[in-house]
């Protein structure tokens, strides 16, 4: 079995439904199990597409799927479920799914690059990764997640949503 952490982000439609059954699905995936999962934050956008906030949280996933099988169930996962379309780079979705680290591998092909490039610029990731995994080491930097989460400034901004209340 391989660790692999993987970011989940939604602002289109009901966001908080939207990670859960992103959860879901992920947790289909064959000889796979999800072994923590974040809290939900909210963060703002970044980049220069006008859109909604986001929701985003990370899940620990101990699965037997090499990295780019991996990535592939992911996309199918973005596609096929909540019918992701790619026509404007950096723009609204219901489901942005990163593979962000897969154990402590360094790789770089055409279609995957582990780490993720920009794990390490991204508040509205590290910060639910450190909430699950605060000793984490970035294969490269060599540097646990969460003295990155502190390097990085406080904008654009991010909370963490309250726990849901079950009546």
């Amino acid at each position: 079995m391989h660790t692999a952490y993987i970011a989940l982000g939604s602002n289109q439609g009901d966001r908080e439904l939207n990670l859960l059954r992103g959860v879901a699905e992920i947790g289909r995936l064959p000889g796979s199990k999800i072994s923590a999962l974040s809290g939900f934050y909210e963060t703002e956008p970044v980049g220069t597409v006008p859109q909604e906030n986001f929701y985003n949280a990370v899940l620990r996933l101990e699965t037997e799927l090499p990295p780019e099988p991996l990535l592939h169930e992911l996309l199918r996962i973005e596609s096929e479920v909540f019918q992701r379309t790619r026509e404007v780079p950096g723009g609204p979705r219901r489901m942005d799914l990163d593979l962000l680290l897969y154990g402590d591998l360094v790789l770089q092909t055409a279609d995957l690059t582990l780490p993720h490039p920009r794990l390490h610029e991204r508040r509205f990731v590290l910060a639910p990764l450190a909430e699950i995994a605060p000793n984490l080491r970035h294969p490269v930097l060599q540097v646990p997640v969460t003295t990155l989460l502190s390097r990085l400034p406080r904008k654009p901004g991010i909370r963490k949503l309250e726990e849901p209340t079950w009546d």
